[in-house]
């Protein structure tokens, strides 16, 4: 009994094992030769078991894939209507939906489909297909399809298995033959993504869809006129629903301004916008690249099923095994065909010489089959070297089920003409078997000769700079912070912070010292007194913080001039330890007159202060001590040339007064 007990965390780790291995291999990841999934492969199996030529309704092909795939009819309808909705290989009748507009195809019961000659073509050919057992053991699928063309590049494919995934972009149907003809030619070739979509597409990080590679791909927008864009091509992965959404929550955000949007789309993409007045439309559309779904950034991932194992690799390895695989199934098919020719050739060669030769004569006298069969066999002996194989009783056996009638309206030369054709077939094969590579170069040109004038290209690739979001970002939301410790551009009232926009970052600063930077928010509780709030820069040392503050310690008077370059976002500073600001300003060179409290030996009770004097030094500088006294008054002195002017709406400067009370009241 001990021998049979088992940990129960070990059969976690074998079942999860298992299970891992399972959806990797038979679910999520695309066999790298026939360019399918497991489910894919079964409904295109399942369609040419019911193929008459006329369509089925997909209830049907649904219902008889379910033979062959184990995970119910929902999963088999999406499928499929992937694969309809990709135009490649089944042609479909009725609703497929839209993969553009995201609109859904009708029930399996309302809509049809059929294998397109293309399919037919390329991806069958039962002489060549490796078979296995189905899950229930009661029919045979096969294990891969001998599909004669890139199949995996050409439609493209998303998998998610567990702790692994795919992604492998979709390629142009002419671009992928041609570069298949240049491998087989020995030349070099280029790959890169063509969208079912449209749009346009900078691949210059493409870098054949390798791990860590990138392509940016951006809707294709046109000015009609002064206030009015059109979007007529959109990024792959988006829908015209998403895409108009992520463009009404841009402008409810105020990162762009239009004044309306409608979706005229039907055969083709067509979504106007119309701009605000006074809008720059070329801004419009960068604005649109910047913070709408409008360009898309897609991370390829070539992983594929190799030997029943998970590979990485890149599209160009995917062509190459691809093309060799089409080149090996053309051969074994001609192979195939030069050994049936040869089978023809030699029973249209034994039928002739048997009804030539009037050796049918023979077996009238013959009672039994042996003697038919024997005394046929030894009259054919003269005519073996004449032959290209040993005659076997099975041949012998065919000769004696030709009718009377056949034999009587026999055409010597007739028959003749048909071996010189059969001769002629055997000896084009050979030729063709003789220089593969260029049979295969034949075969590819053909298939873009029948059907390449349905795949034009649909991307433009061009390469495109990165969107300068600061200076195209719509800097128009009025920044306020009141007495109750609220910041945002969401405020009606309250001190004016400047404008700003809902990318920038805003700093602030309490009268305790403290300060912070935070995202632009409609409103942040950010507590205590706020002395000032404003758009922060990285590195911007165009605005100098001036403040005189109390030490709570020492009860001394600090000057402090400094920049703030880089801090982290909502994490909190220190301008001092522990104190007070009782002045605050960020005018280039504030001047003030400082009143020191009445006390015994105090000479000075009056001065004056200019920031000028004194260095401008990094927020974490203790700064310059001002006086030990207690100060009873500060004056800020305006300049002659200053003394009349007014500070516009969206300028930074300004001056705060803190009263002494605040640090003096219970000492």
């Amino acid at each position: 009994m001990t021998d049979q007990v088992k940990h129960l965390d070990l059969l976690f780790e074998d079942w999860f094992l298992d299970y891992a291995s399972y959806v990797i291999t038979d679910r999520a990841i695309p066999n790298i030769f026939d360019g399918l999934k497991p489910v894919q492969r079964r409904i295109l199996h399942a369609m040419k078991d019911l193929d008459d030529g006329r369509y089925n309704k997909v209830a049907n092909l649904v219902g008889n894939t379910m033979k062959y795939h184990p995970h119910g009819d929902a999963s088999i309808y999406h499928a499929m209507v992937n694969l309809g909705q990709k135009n490649l290989l089944i042609d479909t009748q009725g609703n497929w939906g839209d993969p553009v507009t995201g609109d859904p195809a009708a029930a399996a019961r309302y809509i049809e489909a059929r294998l397109n000659p293309f399919a037919l073509e390329v991806v069958f050919n039962p002489q060549l297909t490796p078979w296995q057992l189905s899950y229930d053991g009661r029919n045979k699928e096969p294990v891969s399809l001998p599909v004669k063309f890139p199949l995996l590049l050409s439609s493209g494919i998303e998998g998610i298995a567990v702790g692994m995934s795919t992604k492998i972009l979709p390629h142009n149907f002419n671009e992928l033959i041609e570069s298949s003809i240049n491998y087989l030619k020995g030349k070099d070739f280029d790959l890169f993504p063509d969208f079912s979509g449209g749009g346009i597409a900078d691949v210059s990080n493409y870098n054949l869809g390798v791990r860590g590679s990138r392509v940016r791909v951006r809707a294709k927008i046109d000015i009609i006129k002064k206030n009015l864009l059109e979007i007529t091509e959109i990024p792959y992965g988006t829908t015209t629903s998403s895409l108009i959404d992520s463009i009404v929550a841009a402008n409810d955000k105020g990162k762009i301004k239009i004044s309306k949007i409608d979706d005229n789309t039907a055969r083709k993409v067509s979504i106007e916008v119309f701009l605000s007045k006074g809008s720059d439309p070329e801004k419009v559309i960068q604005q649109l690249y910047a913070f709408t779904d409008c360009e898309a950034s897609i991370s390829p991932l070539a992983c594929v099923i190799h030997d029943n194992k998970p590979i990485f690799t890149d599209v160009k390895d995917i062509l190459r095994r691809s093309t060799d695989q089409t080149r090996n199934l053309l051969q074994k098919e001609l192979e195939i065909k030069k050994k049936q020719l040869l089978e023809k050739w030699h029973h249209k060669t034994l039928e002739k010489i048997f009804i030539e030769k009037n050796i049918y004569e023979s077996i009238k006298r013959c009672t039994t089959n042996e003697d038919i069969y024997s005394t046929i066999e030894r009259k054919l002996v003269p005519f073996k070297k004449s032959l290209k194989r040993p005659i076997i009783r099975d041949d012998v056996i065919k000769l004696t089920e030709i009718r009377i009638k056949r034999i009587s309206k026999y055409d010597s030369n007739k028959a003749r003409d048909v071996l010189s054709n059969i001769e002629e077939e055997i000896s084009s094969v050979e030729k063709s078997l003789s220089d593969m590579t260029k049979y295969s170069i034949q075969f590819f040109k053909n298939i873009k000769k029948k059907y390449g004038k349905s795949f034009p290209r649909k991307t433009t690739l061009e390469t495109f700079d990165n969107v300068q979001v600061d200076q195209i970002v719509r800097t128009n939301l009025k920044l306020f912070f009141d007495k109750q410790g609220y910041i945002g551009t969401g405020l009606k009232e309250g001190e004016f912070g400047g404008v700003c926009s809902p990318i920038d970052v805003i700093l602030f600063i309490r009268s305790d010292g403290t300060y912070k930077i935070i995202k632009a928010t409609e409103k942040y509780y950010a507590g205590g007194k706020i002395l000032y709030a404003g758009r922060f820069v990285k590195n911007d040392t165009s605005i100098v913080f001036n403040i005189l503050y109390q030490d709570i310690d020492s009860l001394s008077y600090y000057l402090k001039r400094f920049t703030i370059k880089s801090l982290i976002r909502e994490k909190e500073y220190r301008l001092f330890s522990l104190g007070r600001i009782i002045f605050f300003s960020t005018d280039p060179n504030p001047k003030v007159k400082i009143k020191l409290a009445p006390s015994k030996g105090l000479r000075k009770k009056v001065f004056d202060v200019n920031f000028k004097d004194f260095s401008v030094k990094g927020q974490s500088a203790q700064g310059n001590l001002i006086t030990k006294k207690s100060i009873l008054k500060i004056e800020r002195i305006i300049n002659k040339d200053s003394k009349n002017s007014q500070p516009s709406e969206d300028t930074t400067s300004e001056t705060k007064f803190v009263q002494e009370s605040l640090f003096s009241k219970g000492r």
